[in-house]
């Protein structure tokens, strides 16, 4: 497929940083959404929605005058 031995280095070497460098940088990204669930889990889910109600009428556009 790749004939150039320059090209398949290079391909290879980008594997191995995306393969090596994934997990690291992944990591942090789970833990926060790890975090944000556990957060949003100990929230009882009327609280929840009462909260998104209060938002949303404090929140809510004005109504269109014609």
């Amino acid at each position: 497929m790749f004939r150039s031995a320059t090209v398949r280095w290079a391909i290879l070497a980008a594997f191995l940083v995306v393969v090596g460098l994934w997990p690291a940088a992944a990591a942090p990204v789970t833990l926060a959404a790890a975090g944000a669930g556990a957060v949003l889990a100990a929230i009882p889910g009327p609280v929840l929605l009462a909260a998104a109600v209060i938002a949303w009428l404090k929140h809510r556009p004005a109504p269109a005058h014609a």
